[in-house]
């Protein structure tokens, strides 16, 4: 008898995020881990099945302070900081288009940051920032990829689950959508 095949790759699917005020297409394989440990209110956190990758989305207090290019790099920076990173770099940063965004009604700028943070190891990590001032919100979307030699361990078991691309990090910053803007409180 033949050995069963690798089992289907499950599709990426809408999830609510924030009690439903949000939704994002996740990408397969994601855990929440406000089931396995405490998340803080403001972050939806995932991480992959198998490798060491997970998604962050933050809603965080509007840095008004810094704009354009220099919003992405602030908060970059922060969060290296947060996680003890010993080296922040950034390897660049890019304009988001609105119109390619499902919050294009609500959001004024949008950026995208690819850099290296130090922390154990070296993980590469992709941001996206977007600016939502008549909310006072700069919603932070981060992309954790740590290097690839922690997946040659990977048994065959584990090949019908590969690990995500930045093709699944834009899917799920396009496809980002509000649905109750009370969570940003009274307005």
């Amino acid at each position: 008898m033949p050995a069963p095949g690798p089992k289907p790759m499950e599709p990426a699917r809408d999830y609510p995020l924030f009690g439903g005020a949000f939704s994002a297409a996740l990408p397969p394989g994601a855990l929440d881990v406000s089931d396995l440990r405490p998340v803080p209110d403001n972050q939806e956190v995932f991480c992959h099945r198998v490798t060491d990758q997970s998604l962050i989305v933050e809603l965080l207090e509007l840095q008004a302070h810094v704009q354009g290019e220099e919003a992405a790099r602030y908060h970059f920076e922060d969060v290296g900081g947060v996680q003890g990173a010993r080296s922040v770099q950034v390897d660049s940063v890019q304009p988001l288009l609105l119109e390619n965004l499902a919050l294009r009604s609500c959001c004024q700028e949008a950026w995208v940051l690819s850099g290296k943070q130090q922390v154990a190891k070296d993980v590469t990590v992709h941001q996206a920032l977007l600016r939502l001032p008549q909310y006072q919100t700069d919603l932070l979307l981060t992309f954790n990829d740590p290097p690839p030699d922690h997946r040659l361990s990977l048994g065959p078991e584990n090949l019908s689950l590969p690990p995500w691309s930045l093709g699944d990090f834009e899917q799920l910053v396009t496809g980002l959508t509000l649905h109750d803007p009370n969570i940003f409180g009274p307005q």
